[in-house]
């Protein structure tokens, strides 16, 4: 296992592309962790380049550095990956792994506190390190694209709460109709029925729904 690299000031501020008074205002403001300190000097991590560099892709694409600073604590107090997965990684979902800036180009000019702290709430992010963990790559996908087709991504993860409620309950009706009639061993050989049958009704309500606005 390689030895953790630590930097001095300096050079950490010329890796990040950087001056030495911007690396210390970004630090009084709290956009970045506290260094460890031996004596008088300051090491710095490979934490710390990373979310300097990341610091530099969001004022790219346009945040300021309050909401920077915002976003930064949200991260620094979100969930982590281990609360998001629980005892395991999902059995069908792909978890994605993405940096700050790559989620900002997910949702353009979206990605405010406020979101981010309902992602986290509702369990769609986790943190890990400087990475952020989205637990469905089609969760992922299928947001990103509703925001793109105009839908603000706020609306989108309401939606998503209520959506969740009903498939607690949706699984809830499932699982209870196959453990009167077999066991919870048949519970994942049988899950791809329900699948189908939510996804048959869902399409059949659909097509009512649009009828009656024709």
């Amino acid at each position: 296992m390689a030895d953790k690299r630590e930097y001095r000031m300096e050079e950490l501020a010329r890796l990040a592309g950087i001056t030495v008074r911007t690396l210390r205002f970004y630090r009084e403001r709290k956009l970045i962790p506290p260094p460890r300190r031996e004596g008088r000097i300051a090491w710095y991590d490979d934490q710390h380049l990373a979310r300097l560099r990341t610091i530099g892709a969001l004022l790219d694409r346009g945040h300021t550095l309050s909401g920077i600073a915002e976003l930064a604590e949200a991260f620094d107090h979100g969930r982590d990956v281990g609360d998001l997965l629980g005892l395991g990684a999902p059995t069908e979902e792909t978890p994605v792994r993405l940096t700050p800036e790559e989620l900002a180009d997910h949702f353009a000019g979206e990605v405010t506190p406020e979101n981010l702290a309902a992602a986290l709430e509702l369990g769609y992010l986790g943190t890990d390190g400087e990475e952020i963990v989205h637990i469905s790559r089609r969760l992922l996908e299928v947001s990103s694209e509703l925001v793109r087709e105009g839908i603000p991504l706020a609306e989108v993860l309401a939606a998503g709460r209520r959506v969740r409620e009903h498939a607690d309950a949706l699984a809830g009706l499932f699982a209870e109709l196959v453990l009167r009639h077999a066991s919870e061993e048949d519970l994942p050989r049988l899950r791809p029925l329900a699948r189908s049958v939510v996804e048959a009704e869902l399409s059949l309500a659909m097509d009512r729904r649009l009828r009656e606005g024709a």
